[in-house]
């Protein structure tokens, strides 16, 4: 039995060493510095986003508008740049712009109690629609100098999203494991109503939650558009589905209650590294979107393996 409760918990980081090395097996030149620095910026935004996702999922919630709030986090950063010439200027606009975003998912969850699913589902498609209405329907290029310096200024050798990204990873696994904010999150996912009678005020960390997604996902945004010195009306698709793989991957529970940084860093590290081993073989971009869904389907299997696992071992 305790190896049945060992392989649910830890079983990722015995898939994610041997995902390593069959993809070196594969593709050599996976081991390269410039191929790692390419796989780390490649993982760079799904990792932001992921480390609010993984709280979205832990109180038994989804955000489906970060790749929305991911897009607009861009658009305005570069049009407030292009405007003043600040790239924090720009940086501070799509921080707040994704915060508002947050902020009507969370008091729409929390307050009148509509479905997660349904309302991020509905802020996606009109967060969407308003960054096609402020880039006119095109990407938009930033024309003031020093726009790209988050996103390709670099330190000890390694590129600041990169560095950024990990970071958000310290940040927020300290907020998970060593706050009250973080085990309320997981108590609230774990057992709503126990949280409320436990006196855990529910609607407000749910509210933060939401808030908490914006921002990262518009920070991740601007982040993005520093580094390709374009804000593209369409980035961020899918990004939303990146993020959940990644996180139940790395042992987040959909029905909410369980969730670790670290399993989220090896379920984005998965990801990153199945879709670089796929891009240094050339395989055709509609083959890697079978396979990115593919995953995605056997991350909700596996969850679902998981629980019966340790719902039995207990």
């Amino acid at each position: 039995m305790k190896l049945k409760q060992l392989l649910a918990q830890s079983g990722m980081i015995l898939v994610f060493i041997l995902v390593v090395i069959g993809s070196y097996i594969i593709a050599p030149q996976f081991m390269s510095k410039e191929n790692m620095i390419s796989l780390g910026l490649q993982v760079s935004s799904i990792g932001i986003v992921a480390c609010t996702m993984l709280f979205c999922l832990a109180a038994g919630d989804f955000d489906l508008s970060v790749g929305s709030s991911f897009a607009l986090g861009g658009m305005v950063g570069v049009l407030i740049g292009n405007a003043t010439g600040s790239l924090f200027l720009g940086v501070i606009g799509a921080v707040a712009a994704g915060s508002v975003v947050g902020l009507v998912n969370g008091v729409v969850v929390a307050k009148f109690k509509i479905n997660a699913l349904i309302t991020t589902l509905a802020t996606m498609q009109i967060v969407r629609g308003l960054t096609n209405i402020l880039g006119h329907g095109t990407p938009l290029t930033a024309s003031k100098p020093g726009f790209d310096f988050l996103g390709n200024q670099s330190y000890f050798s390694l590129p600041l999203p990169i560095l950024l990204m990990v970071m958000f990873f310290i940040a927020f696994g300290v907020l998970l494991n060593k706050t009250v904010f973080g085990r309320n999150t997981l108590a609230i996912g774990g057992n709503k109503d126990a949280a409320l009678l436990a006196g855990i005020k529910v609607d407000r960390t749910k509210i933060a939650i939401f808030i908490l997604s914006g921002m990262a996902a518009s920070f991740a945004g601007v982040v993005a558009a520093s580094r390709l010195i374009v804000a593209s009306n369409n980035a961020g698709d899918k990004l939303e589905l990146q993020a959940i793989s990644a996180c139940v991957l790395g042992g987040v529970s959909l029905s909410g209650g369980i969730g670790t940084m670290s399993g989220t860093v090896v379920g984005v590290l998965i990801m990153g590294i199945v879709e670089n081993v796929m891009r240094l073989k050339s395989v055709d971009a509609f083959y890697q979107m079978v396979v990115t869904g593919a995953i995605l389907l056997l991350a909700v299997l596996f969850d679902r393996l998981k629980l019966k696992i340790l719902s039995s071992a207990s």
